[in-house]
């Protein structure tokens, strides 16, 4: 069971994130014609919610190849 700083954690990490990719690949696709918030928007309000969930999803197995890597190379 995911805990409520882990959970906050996917919201504020899935936020940032989705925010940022929506953004770039947004623009690369579309320019930044009169309507790009429009089309940005309707992107991001779909990715959001996956990213959240992935993040809930992947980050104990995330956490596990870290920390395996980090100890790896002390």
């Amino acid at each position: 069971m995911i805990n409520l700083p882990d959970f906050i954690f996917s919201i504020v990490m899935g936020f940032l994130m989705s925010v940022s990719i929506t953004l770039v690949t947004t623009a690369v696709h579309t320019g930044f014609t009169s309507n790009f918030f429009w089309e940005w928007l309707e992107v991001w309000l779909l990715v959001y919610p996956v990213a959240i969930v992935c993040i809930v999803i992947h980050k104990p197995l995330a956490s596990k190849i870290t920390s395996a890597l980090a100890e790896r190379f002390k």
